[in-house]
């Protein structure tokens, strides 16, 4: 039988990707295993590019795929088997997980999964305590261009990394958080965890956040808000360096992510360990206050 898929958050175009994907069995890049059924709209009043875009995907929802409106987040988990808390607003995930916890689905929680070290804790404790997998990442964690460079291995080990992308400011989101996260899982992906400091340079264009690792290697995550707006980078090897053309490849990050998810649903067990997503976390707070005082900052 097809999981029951919920959604909490109707306002970003993850929605769509998702549906499409889960709902049209005709899509080039279609992924089985459950559909959507049930959604709440939510929106933050304070961010224009959150309530802004609630309707056209509430109408998307319904008109194109019959999911049910319904009127809290707790309504969903009921009616759902999974949960898929996409709220492009980082800062209201801990009030919506805390309120589907009890209720003990599988969640994934879109990026960023939180915007300060204290929610996040929280929101992992949350899952500990209730006993439901819980997962995050940004969708360019799994983009195939990076999934395909990661399979080389006769390059020998990694070691650094740099990657690139966008990365518009938004006062609500702060910093690193609203697309910083981006290359942020790229790079994660690509080192794993163990960042031990993180310094930033910044002006009004660009952003340089310069990470080292317990083990010595450095990995470094470029923002920029003028010119190149696409994702990208560079993994190291002993023997040669290689490069992650997004470009190059059809298929969308979101089938890859997708997939992913699916498997998390179906067996419980989160492809991205919640310590990963924790320390993520504290990478973009680090490049904040760096990017904020010019200090090197400790994770």
């Amino acid at each position: 039988m097809p999981l029951k898929i919920g959604i909490i958050g109707l306002d970003t175009s993850h929605v769509s990707a998702f549906a499409k994907l889960l709902n049209d069995t005709e899509h080039e890049y279609y992924v089985p295993g459950g559909n959507l059924c049930a959604a709440y709209p939510g929106g933050s009043h304070d961010f224009e590019l959150s309530w802004s875009r609630v309707p056209g995907f509430q109408k998307e929802l319904t008109e194109l795929y019959a999911v049910r409106i319904v009127d809290s987040p707790e309504a969903v988990a009921e009616q759902s088997d999974a949960v898929l808390l996409l709220s492009v607003d980082g800062r209201v995930h801990l009030e919506q997980l805390s309120r589907i916890a009890p209720i003990g689905r599988p969640v994934f929680v879109d990026k960023p999964f939180a915007i300060n070290s204290i929610d996040a804790l929280k929101m992992a404790d949350l899952s500990k305590t209730y006993r439901f997998p819980l997962m995050s990442c940004s969708a360019l964690r799994y983009s195939e261009a990076l999934n395909q460079t990661l399979q080389m291995k006769e390059h020998g080990n990694i070691i650094g990394a740099d990657f690139y992308g966008p990365m518009e400011i938004q006062p609500v989101l702060p910093g690193f958080y609203w697309y910083g996260i981006h290359a942020a899982e790229m790079l994660y992906r690509t080192l794993g965890t163990g960042c031990v400091q993180v310094s930033v340079t910044t002006n009004h264009d660009y952003d340089l956040a310069v990470g080292v690792w317990s083990d010595g290697r450095v990995g470094t995550i470029r923002g920029n808000r003028k010119g190149n707006k696409t994702f990208g980078g560079l993994v190291h090897h002993e023997r040669g360096s290689l490069f992650v053309d997004n470009s190059a490849y059809k298929k969308p990050f979101y089938a890859n992510l997708l997939e992913r998810i699916m498997e998390m649903f179906a067996s419980g067990k989160p492809d991205v360990d919640i310590l990963e997503t924790l320390e993520i976390v504290r990478f973009l707070e680090a490049a904040n206050e760096s990017r904020a005082t010019g200090k090197t900052v400790t994770l």
